[in-house]
């Protein structure tokens, strides 16, 4: 067998980080920074605890890279909400869905868990700290002015009706990252009635 070019021992690495890193957020987002080990990620991962330390040096450095990485999945993610077909209200509705649905709300319950656990990296709380809850209500509410002007979004001030959005959002997050088992989160549907003008089905 012929020797792995410098192309290809490149693309490996990166195959490998990747694998790493999403292993990681699923553990880290399940157990917050305090309760996860390094360890952990590497049984999550299927790889030896020796050879994450290859690609990261200690738990804060993939921590930190997790954080950054999940600001612009999110970013992205409430950018490309926009260009899915469908009225406003049903574009929240999907948006809610995949935040609140465990499949798909790993980079959003990373960075609740960064926003609100002690002992998180300063670096991690920069990045943060950077683009601000302000920053992602700037980017809702283009979507919930539609959904008014369409007669899907209740009366009032957009901003505000933004804000609760992600606050009630952020806060089913927490309670769902305390993994009681007696607790179920609601359906997308269901939250958004507090938002909306449907009537009830």
């Amino acid at each position: 067998m012929a020797p792995l070019n410098e192309e290809q021992l490149h693309q490996i690495r990166d195959e490998r980080k990747e694998q790493i890193m999403r292993a990681a957020i699923k553990v880290f987002s399940r157990r917050g920074i305090f309760g996860t080990k390094m360890s952990m990620i590497a049984a999550e991962a299927g790889i030896s605890h020796g050879l994450l330390y290859h690609y990261f040096k200690s738990k804060d450095e993939l921590f930190i890279t997790l954080v950054q990485w999940s600001m612009g999945e999110a970013h992205d993610t409430l950018t490309e909400i926009y260009k899915v077909p469908g009225t406003p209200l049903e574009k929240i509705t999907l948006l809610t869905s995949m935040i609140l649905q465990e499949n798909d709300n790993s980079h959003f319950m990373l960075i609740q868990q960064a926003r609100t656990s002690d002992g998180v990296p300063a670096e991690a709380k920069q990045i943060i700290g950077s683009y601000s809850i302000h920053a992602f209500v700037d980017q809702l509410i283009p979507l919930f002015e539609a959904g008014q002007q369409a007669g899907e979004i209740a009366a009032g001030d957009l901003r505000e009706l933004a804000s609760c959005y992600l606050a009630v959002i952020s806060g089913l997050m927490t309670l769902k990252s305390q993994e009681d088992p007696d607790y179920t989160l609601p359906k997308a549907e269901l939250l958004l009635r507090l938002l909306t003008n449907a009537p009830d089905k």
